[in-house]
C-alpha cells in the first residue's frame, strides 16, 4: 500500500524545486536551457533587430525600477541647510528609506532580527538594490555624464536598453574636486573641469612629473568594454571607442556610476556596484568587487582584462580587450592614483580626531559616540577611517531570500570598509547604493548592529561625519 504524501510536504517540494529552476537561470538564458558560466559569444541576431527590440523593451524596465525606487525610498530633494560637499553641491538630510505601515524606528531597532525577518519588517530600502537592469547589468552612466563627455570627445555613452536610475540631487557633485597629497598648496585642481582626454594635459603639465601624466593619460582614454564596443554585440547605437576609468571614476572620484561585480554566478546573485572614490587610495589595501586583489596596481590591470567584460576573459578577447603593459603602463597609471587625495577636513587634527577648539559640541558628542556606543570605531579606526579589512554585516538574517527585480536578495558576504575621510561627498552609501543619505547609514548601521541609539544621539553622530 501506498503512502500519502501529507499536502504540506507536497507545496514545500512545489516552492523548493520553483526555486531551484529561478536560481539556474544564468546570463542571458532562458529556464530551461542548460547553465552556463560563460557569455554568448557568436549572436545570432542581427543589431537592427536587437537594438529595436530592446528600445521597445526600455520604457518597461526603466519603469519596474522607478516603481520600485519609489517603493523604497522618499526621492524629494531635501538639501540640508548649510551642508555642501568639497566644491558646494548641497548634501541631502534626512532618512530616505520607507519603514513598513505602522512601524517606526525605534520600534524596529528595539525587535530582534528574527522578529524582522519572519514578519516581513526589513525596510526595503535597506534590502540589496538591483541593477536598473540586472538580467544584462553592465556600465550605466547619469545623464549629467553622458552629457559632458559628448560635448568634449564625441563619444556617447548613452544605452539605448536602459537608463541610470538614481536622481541627480543623490549624486556626488559634478564635476568633483581633485585634491593632490604631492600638491596640498594647490587646493582643488580641477579648476570646475571634467579631466578628459581633451583637457588632461592642459590641466596637469607642469603640475605632475612625466610617468604621472603617462599614467592619467591611460586613465582617461576610452578601451573597448562590453556594452560599449565596435562589435555588434553593444549597447551604443554607433560603434564606440569604449569607455576610460575616468567615466565612472570622474575626476578620480565618483558619479555613482553603476555596475554589476563580474565573479558571481548566475545572474540573480551578481551584486550591484556604486562606483567608490579614488581619492585616499594610497592608504588602501583591498581593491576589486570582492576585495581579492591587493593593490592599486593589480585592480588597475584586473579592470582592463576581465572587470570590463563581466569577468569572461573569452567576450573579452572578441570585442578588444586592452591588455596593459605591467612594467610601465600599470605602473604609471598606479603612481597617478596613490596621490588622489582625500578633501580637506579642516576641523580634524593631525591624529584624525576633532580637534576641540575648532569643533561644535555635537560634532564631538557625535565623535565620542562614533567610538563609543555606536561602534563604528571598530571598523573605521582615525586618522582614515577604514582598517582596510572585510567584513560580513549579515544583513540576510533581517529578511528572507527573495528575487528583486531580477536580483535574488540572499546575502551581501564580505564587504570592504571604506574610508569615511571625505563621506559627504561621496553619497550614496554602501556597495550597491542602497542608503541615499548618512540618516540612512545611520539608521542601517543602528539596526543591523543593534546599537539601540535614541534620535538625538543619530543626529550627532551624522554631524560627526560631515566633519571628516
Amino acid at each position: 500500500m501506498r503512502r500519502r504524501i501529507p499536502a504540506q510536504r507536497i507545496v514545500c517540494i512545489v516552492l523548493l524545486t520553483a526555486m531551484i529552476a529561478s536560481l539556474g537561470i544564468a546570463y542571458g538564458q532562458d529556464a530551461g536551457k542548460k547553465a552556463s558560466s560563460y557569455l554568448p559569444v557568436d549572436i545570432e541576431e542581427d543589431f537592427t533587430s536587437t537594438m529595436s527590440r530592446l528600445k521597445g523593451e526600455k520604457s518597461g524596465v526603466m519603469k519596474r525600477q522607478m516603481d520600485l525606487l519609489n517603493e523604497r525610498y522618499d526621492l524629494s530633494n531635501r538639501p540640508a541647510k548649510g551642508v555642501t560637499m568639497s566644491r558646494g553641491k548641497p548634501v541631502q538630510e534626512g532618512v530616505r528609506a520607507r519603514l513598513p505601515k505602522g512601524m517606526t524606528w525605534e520600534k524596529l531597532a528595539a525587535m530582534s532580527p528574527e522578529e524582522i525577518r519572519e514578519n516581513n519588517l526589513m525596510p526595503k530600502g535597506f534590502l540589496p538594490l538591483p541593477h536598473p537592469k540586472h538580467a544584462e547589468g553592465g556600465m550605466v552612466f547619469p545623464q549629467f555624464h553622458i552629457d559632458q563627455i559628448k560635448k568634449q570627445d564625441a563619444r556617447d555613452l548613452t544605452r539605448f536598453d536602459v537608463d541610470f536610475d538614481l536622481p541627480d540631487h543623490f549624486l556626488p557633485e559634478f564635476p568633483p574636486a581633485i585634491f593632490l597629497t604631492t600638491r596640498p598648496d594647490l587646493g582643488d585642481v580641477s579648476k570646475g573641469k571634467v579631466v578628459t582626454i581633451a583637457n588632461f594635459f592642459e590641466l596637469f603639465n607642469g603640475i605632475l612629473n612625466p610617468k604621472q601624466l603617462e599614467g592619467l593619460r591611460l586613465l582617461v582614454t576610452p578601451f573597448p568594454q562590453q556594452q560599449f564596443n565596435a562589435t555588434e554585440d553593444r549597447r551604443s547605437e554607433r560603434p564606440s571607442l569604449g569607455v576610460a576609468c575616468f567615466d565612472c571614476h570622474v575626476n578620480g572620484h565618483s558619479n555613482a556610476a553603476t555596475h554589476l561585480v563580474g565573479d558571481i554566478r548566475p545572474q540573480e546573485f551578481r551584486r550591484r556596484i556604486d562606483t567608490p572614490s579614488l581619492r585616499g587610495v594610497n592608504i588602501q589595501r583591498l581593491f576589486g568587487s570582492q576585495r581579492a586583489l591587493k593593490s592599486v596596481e593589480d585592480f588597475t590591470e584586473f579592470e582592463q582584462r576581465a572587470a570590463y567584460f563581466d569577468g569572461d576573459p573569452v567576450i573579452a578577447t572578441k570585442k578588444g580587450v586592452n591588455i596593459l603593459e605591467r612594467g610601465s603602463q600599470v605602473h604609471f597609471m598606479g603612481e597617478f592614483q596613490n596621490i588622489m587625495d582625500f578633501p580637506p577636513a579642516p576641523k580634524l587634527g593631525i591624529d584624525g580626531r576633532l580637534d576641540p577648539a575648532k569643533a561644535t559640541p555635537a560634532e564631538l558628542r557625535g565623535q565620542e559616540l562614533f567610538f563609543g556606543k555606536a561602534k563604528c570605531g571598530f571598523c573605521h579606526p582615525a586618522p582614515y577611517y577604514t582598517d582596510n579589512l572585510m567584513h560580513n554585516l549579515r544583513v540576510e538574517r533581517f529578511y528572507k531570500p527573495h528575487l528583486i527585480n531580477g536580483r535574488m536578495a540572499a546575502s551581501d558576504g564580505m564587504i570592504k570598509t571604506f574610508p569615511l575621510r571625505g563621506i559627504k561627498d561621496s553619497s550614496p552609501y554602501l556597495n550597491d547604493g542602497r542608503l541615499l543619505t548618512l540618516e540612512d547609514t545611520v539608521e542601517f548601521f543602528n539596526l543591523v548592529s543593534g546599537t539601540r541609539l535614541n534620535e538625538q544621539e543619530k543626529r550627532e553622530l551624522v554631524t560627526f561625519l560631515r566633519a571628516l
